[in-house]
């Protein structure tokens, strides 16, 4: 989870393959509309992510053996949501800082649908998730190889704790 550019993508299908669950990423499953509105820069609404965020909760439930969901889950109200469909559900927050995030998204401009210009409102709605319980911090900038051992390492700790 995290801001558009910190690298959800690129974690998640690092880390499904590692802990050899599937990957659902979370991108796919934006409706038309709420793709059309991110392309022009205009910020999702809450309204406008409540059917996503349900979409998610109910493929996380359809893959009980696991699975490995990208999802912004910018505010706690969000991880709730998901935390209530999927309980026991563990979050891997991908922090990077307003420039850095900003590089990546505009680098991936002629790829993705997200426009740039809504980096800012990313970190708007941000409510940091440091202090929940079953998150893991992890700096955005590291090289995908090393957040997905930090991650895979956490994942099998925290499965371990009682």
């Amino acid at each position: 989870m995290g801001v558009a550019g910190c690298g959800k993508s690129s974690l998640g299908a690092a880390l499904a393959g590692a802990v050899g669950v599937p990957l659902i990423e979370g991108d796919d499953h934006h409706s038309p509309a709420s793709r059309d509105k991110m392309r022009q820069g205009i910020a999702l609404t809450d309204a406008d992510r409540a059917g996503w965020l349900q979409a998610l909760g109910r493929l996380l439930q359809a893959h009980g053996e696991g699975a490995v969901l990208t999802c912004s889950a910018l505010k706690r109200a969000y991880r709730e949501q998901l935390r209530a469909a999927c309980p026991g559900l563990r979050f891997v927050f991908l922090d990077i800082d307003r420039v850095h995030a900003g590089q990546r998204v505009a680098a991936r401009a002629d790829t993705h649908f997200f426009s740039s210009a809504l980096v800012d409102s990313q970190f708007a709605t941000l409510e940091s998730p440091v202090g929940e319980a079953g998150v893991l911090r992890l700096d955005a900038r590291l090289p995908i190889a090393q957040l997905q051992d930090q991650a895979t390492a956490w994942l099998h700790t925290s499965e371990a704790a009682p």
